[in-house]
């Protein structure tokens, strides 16, 4: 009554294939691979996008540095 043996799972196995035919199995087998290939595609293209994204130049509310900040024109000068 324990595990099934080496017999039981070639009755099952033909059993499976004369249900539902080779091709149908072989087909199967190539749309998982499919999958399995996009779900990969999909997973590299998140990391593109997400190593492409620009980090933020300015951050509101900090103070920029005095060497990153532009520098002020003769005009604004002479009015403060």
């Amino acid at each position: 009554m324990g595990s099934f043996s080496l017999m039981h799972w070639v009755i099952v196995l033909l059993v499976v294939m004369l249900l539902f035919g080779g091709g149908r199995i072989s087909g199967l087998m190539g749309d998982v691979a499919k999958g399995i290939k996009s779900f990969k595609k999909g997973m590299a293209d998140d990391e593109d996008d997400a190593s492409a994204a620009k980090p933020a130049t300015r951050i509101e509310g900090h103070r920029v540095p005095e060497q990153d900040a532009p520098s002020a024109t003769t005009e604004e000068k002479t009015k403060a």
